[in-house]
């Protein structure tokens, strides 16, 4: 005798339940750890908070690094749950990708446009081999389900509260303090570093101009750097933008890895994402612990670690992220490597709803400045761009996307740089066009890197006190 639909349902909840305990209950890692207790009500909301984001999965994988990814059924997903998506019919695919940007893997098997690689390996040398993500050796989500990190307790408890946990901080005083001090230093185009807020950066930035963008495209150099403070992070990233910078329209998707302890509990580098479509005031969120993102890829997980990462004077780790506007439906499309991720749906947004007026490409850290002296916390590989290829870290072919769906490769003069402090951290673009030599003179033996930076830094030294 066969179940009854009512029995499997029952099944199915109690399963869920258990799940959820597994992965919500209150074991003295966050907050018993530091000396608060958690009460039982506020419990209750993190694991009211948890049971929305976590997912019935088909499957669950239990990584090597101690992350559970769950294999969601691609419909079930969390990032369908925003208002605005409740009618959404997920797109499985691109209908084309960015001419020139090289083969990407469509769940289909379908050809793409474009020509090389795009695998986020190294081109041509065995120093730069693509970076993966750590859980694979564990298995593999199967077809029709998405990859996703499950997230615990543990996880809000570190960020203090439901309602910061998963989002960029502001503290809204001083930022508007130092911006309107900032803001006669420096020029109108100059790109969004949410001054103020204790984040430094070295980044290289297209000024706005008559010229729409529609993505962008980098391959960046994969490390592990130290942290100092555990609400603090070091991310190296693409931001694709529009918008006020001095407003709140601001609009922002951003891609890369990051060494968060407090988002994920330990100092590896993870894949992942955010997006804003009001300055970061009540919109979005890293990765996806928000409704927003609707993820496509059963093989990438968004907040996954990635492994291996690069060592000094040793073998050195890459990946390719492309953030890209679909032409026909307006959906913002990342690809990681040769492989499809998912996209921001066109609705989440209001500027880049119709097109981006800027990129940036670069490393972020934050500073709280411990004990009063600037943080230890590294960005890259925690050297200067001037110990080059092997010791500091880098990003190399940049390139944009125009109003055709044709990827572009960016001239070296397009960008300029910024670092806050160089002392701290710096920044160093240089072009690389196959000949033997950068433009600094130093042997590169690579080839075909085009327009690159290398940045970073260690943070606290003599002259960074």
């Amino acid at each position: 005798m066969q179940p009854s639909a009512d029995s499997r349902k029952k099944k199915r909840r109690r399963r869920r339940r258990r799940r959820l305990a597994a992965c919500c209950s209150s074991r003295p890692a966050a907050g018993a750890a530091q000396g608060v207790p958690v009460s039982p009500r506020r419990m209750a909301r993190i694991r009211s908070h948890v049971e929305r984001i976590n997912k019935t999965p088909v499957r669950s994988i239990r990584s090597q690094d101690g992350d559970t990814i769950d294999c969601v059924a691609a419909h079930e997903q969390h990032g369908l749950d925003h208002p605005l998506l409740r009618a959404h019919a997920v797109q499985t695919e691109p209908p084309e990708a960015p001419r020139g940007g090289g083969a990407l893997s469509f769940p289909s098997g379908s050809a793409t446009n474009g020509s090389g690689s795009g695998s986020g390996s190294g081109a041509g040398k065995d120093s730069r081999r693509g970076a993966w993500q750590t859980w694979h050796h564990g298995g593999h989500c199967p077809r029709g389900t998405v990859a996703i990190r499950r997230t615990s307790a543990e996880d809000v408890l570190r960020a203090g509260s439901v309602s910061r946990f998963g989002r960029k901080r502001r503290h809204r005083k001083a930022a508007a303090a130092a911006a309107a001090a900032a803001a006669a230093a420096r020029a109108a185009y100059a790109p969004d570093v949410i001054t103020g807020n204790g984040h430094e950066h070295a980044i290289a930035y297209t000024a706005p101009s008559q010229q729409p963008v529609y993505g962008a495209k980098a391959t960046i150099n994969v490390w592990d750097p130290a942290i100092q403070e555990s609400n603090g992070f070091s991310l190296s990233q693409l931001w694709v933008l529009s918008g006020s910078f001095n407003g709140s329209d601001l609009n922002s998707i951003e891609a890369g890895w990051q060494v968060s302890p407090e988002l994920y509990g330990d100092s590896r580098p993870r894949l992942f994402t955010y997006w804003t479509s009001d300055a970061y005031e009540a919109t979005g969120c890293y990765n996806a612990l928000c409704p927003g993102f609707v993820q496509t890829s059963s093989r990438i997980a968004i907040g996954a670690s990635i492994s291996p990462v690069s060592s000094a004077g040793g073998a050195q780790y890459d990946m390719t992220l492309l953030v890209w506007k679909d032409p026909k439906l307006g959906n913002w499309w990342l690809s990681y490597g040769d492989q499809l991720v998912g996209y921001w749906p066109a609705q989440l947004f209001t500027h880049l709803s119709d097109h981006a007026t800027m990129v940036e490409w670069g490393g972020e850290v934050v500073d709280t400045r411990p004990g009063g002296a600037h943080t230890a916390t590294q960005m890259g590989s925690g050297r200067f761009a001037a110990e080059g290829f092997g010791r500091a870290s880098y990003f190399r072919n940049l390139e944009t996307v125009d109003a055709d769906n044709s990827l572009a490769e960016v001239a070296l003069d397009a960008i300029q740089t910024l670092a806050e402090d160089p002392a701290c951290y710096d920044i160093r673009k240089a072009y690389d066009d196959d000949d033997d030599d950068d433009d600094d003179g130093q042997h590169s033996a690579r080839g075909g890197w085009g327009t690159h930076f290398y940045y970073g830094g260690p943070g606290h030294n003599p002259a960074c006190p």
